[in-house]
């Protein structure tokens, strides 16, 4: 399988559906409630029907599991691999219009995301991964940089924590009290792993319900700049199990160790 020229080809499905999202984001529009309460809207649907579209025009016949979907998934194929998608991550936020949305694409390869994209449309941004290749930022203008995660703190220097807009937990205080001296970046959707990512922020504990799409495309970015995303208990957040949607709590370094 050639990763660089699949990373570009989901980079475009990615950006094709986030110019859907933007579509619906330029006028009024309707807000449902879903099973689990959760909302969503018609970008939610477009920015699925165009990602499904696109991934299953690709050479390879990789299964989709979407979250708009997840009764179509029947599986990973014969290797292990299949496709992860959140089409728009941060409902929420959209509804806010503060932009802090993102789509997201992961490639899982017997658990373990090997490949990430992950677009936010309206802030013009791009994070790019592929294993073995590192990760990248795109800005608007369409130029690809590549990014590092920023290592530990210094000593006696605070900690950058890169906290949800619309999931505070009830256990954060007490880790952070732990954590010792930081300060809170707040972020909505899976730019909180973007941050980390990029270097802009340290550590990202999240001690609250996500599922697997809402963090295998920025897991891989993270990875592949350095990071780390780990349960509670130190081990791999893994998607080895994609029956199973709910992620453990976890936490995203940005240094090794």
């Amino acid at each position: 399988m050639d990763l660089p020229t699949l990373l570009d080809s989901t980079h475009t499905v990615a950006l094709e559906a986030g110019q859907a999202i933007m579509q619906v984001y330029a006028r009024d529009f309707t807000v449902e409630d879903k099973e689990d309460k959760s909302p969503l809207t018609e970008a939610d649907k477009a920015a699925h029907e165009v990602i499904v579209r696109g991934l299953e025009a690709l050479p390879d016949d990789i299964p989709v599991l979407s979250e708009e979907n997840t009764g179509g998934f029947a599986g990973a194929d014969a290797d292990g691999r299949y496709w992860l998608v959140d089409p728009l991550d941060g409902t929420k936020e959209f509804i806010k219009r503060n932009g802090e949305f993102t789509v997201n694409i992961a490639l899982i390869e017997n658990g373990t995301p090997v490949l990430g994209v992950v677009v936010a449309p309206a802030l013009e941004v791009s994070y790019l991964a592929a294993e073995g290749m590192g990760a990248f930022k795109v800005d608007g203008s369409g130029e690809r940089q590549p990014i590092r995660v920023a290592g530990r703190p210094a000593e006696g220097a605070s900690w950058r924590v890169v906290g949800s807009r619309s999931h505070p937990s009830p256990d954060l205080a007490e880790w952070l009290e732990q954590l010792g001296s930081h300060d809170m970046v707040p972020m909505g959707s899976s730019l909180k792993l973007c941050l980390i990512a990029e270097g802009a922020a340290d550590v990202y504990p999240r001690l609250g319900p996500t599922c697997l799409w809402d963090t295998g495309a920025a897991q891989a970015v993270v990875e592949q700049a350095g990071g780390r995303v780990e349960t509670r208990e130190g081990e791999p957040l893994s998607y080895a199990t994609p029956s199973e949607h709910l992620n453990p709590h976890f936490i995203v370094w940005g240094s090794k160790a």
